[in-house]
């Protein structure tokens, strides 16, 4: 994962907001943290951008600048999908919340990934690409939730329990 920061006058300078739309578009976006600046009597827009480092092709993403999309109903069980439209379900309901695209919580692909785990435990999520910590700490419990099959409650318990057991201090 990686961050660029970047500063637009408040005022516009067109080369400047072309620059940031071409670097917004050509990279995988996990999320823009935007701020107005004072500094004296100017203004200005900085922009923290967090995104993984593995460029799309294409300006719009793929061949043409057309993100391919994914059927994930094809890509998915009958029963994984079902999980993956309830999550993204939450994901869009959280996103509201905060007033956040939806892809800044989790994207599709990291949806798709979560419910193809057996029995998730939190190691096993934010192993996924492009989830951290902090996005653990602020979405995994729900997230969590709704991935945990009826009956596999005490399953996960244990494999949480043995994840934070294993990961005491090194002798």
């Amino acid at each position: 994962m990686q961050f660029e920061v970047l500063a637009v006058p408040a005022a516009g300078d067109r080369e400047l907001v072309d620059a940031l739309n071409r670097f917004l578009r050509s990279h995988r976006v996990l999320h823009v943290d935007r701020r107005l600046v004072e500094k004296g009597t100017e203004y200005f827009w900085t922009f923290c951008v967090e995104y993984i480092d593995s460029p799309v092709s294409g300006v719009g993403g793929g061949p043409g600048g057309v993100v391919p999309k994914v059927d994930y109903k094809a890509i998915l069980t009958p029963e994984q999908f079902a999980r993956f439209s309830v999550l993204r379900q939450l994901r869009k309901e959280l996103a509201d919340k905060e007033a956040i695209p939806p892809y800044a919580v989790f994207t599709n692909e990291q949806l798709a990934e979560m419910v193809k785990l057996a029995t998730p435990t939190k190691e096993d999520i934010q192993a996924i690409p492009g989830i951290g910590q902090a996005k653990m700490q602020k979405y995994g419990d729900a997230f969590l939730k709704l991935l945990i099959k009826p009956g596999q409650e005490a399953v996960a318990a244990r494999a949480e329990k043995s994840a934070v057991a294993g990961s005491g201090p090194a002798k």
